[in-house]
């Protein structure tokens, strides 16, 4: 039994030592656990939107001729479609995508934190901006990304709060 104990004290330790710019506790370790439950209602499978004449919709896919990346990951979704909450969420305000209001149509978004995980979905218009959400409640509605970009992958835009990429959680 005591084994055991001094066992189970010293694999974090060893962890952290075998990646020391990381740290392990209980968060991380249950953040990198957490798979994104069914964002759009019409795409239970989280299909990620593929590439179109204004991009691709993978995380570090090249914007603007390659000037920058794309620092998130988008999820196939129908305008108007209904936006679900992907597992137990806490609203902890609004997102937007654009600065200045550039394309107010579609310039809305919310952001995000649970399981760990802080995020920011786009391109939807929530029910609220404040409190918690349980998995698969509605969280809003896609807005009309054809009236804006005509032919795009109407899509989620998935970002996480540091810029890191998400798609190991889908």
């Amino acid at each position: 039994m005591n084994t055991l104990v001094i066992l189970a004290a010293l694999v974090p330790i060893v962890l952290c030592a075998k990646h020391p710019s990381r740290p392990v506790d209980a968060v991380s370790r249950r953040s990198e656990m957490v798979k994104f439950g069914t964002l759009c209602k019409g795409n239970p499978a989280n299909k990620p939107r593929g590439c179109d004449k204004f991009g691709c919709g993978s995380y570090g896919a090249r914007r603007d001729g390659g000037k920058r990346k794309h620092l998130g990951l988008d999820i196939s979704c129908s305008d108007g479609d209904t936006v679900l909450t992907p597992f137990d969420v806490n609203i902890t305000g609004l997102a937007r995508p654009y600065k200045n209001n550039k394309n107010p149509a579609i310039n809305n978004g919310v952001s995000l934190s649970g399981q760990g995980l802080c995020f920011k979905l786009f391109y939807l218009k929530p029910v609220k901006t404040s409190g918690m959400l349980r998995k698969g409640e509605r969280l809003g509605t896609m807005l009309p990304m054809q009236k804006v970009y005509p032919g795009i992958g109407s899509h989620v835009h998935v970002q996480m709060c540091d810029h890191s990429d998400p798609t190991k959680y889908f």
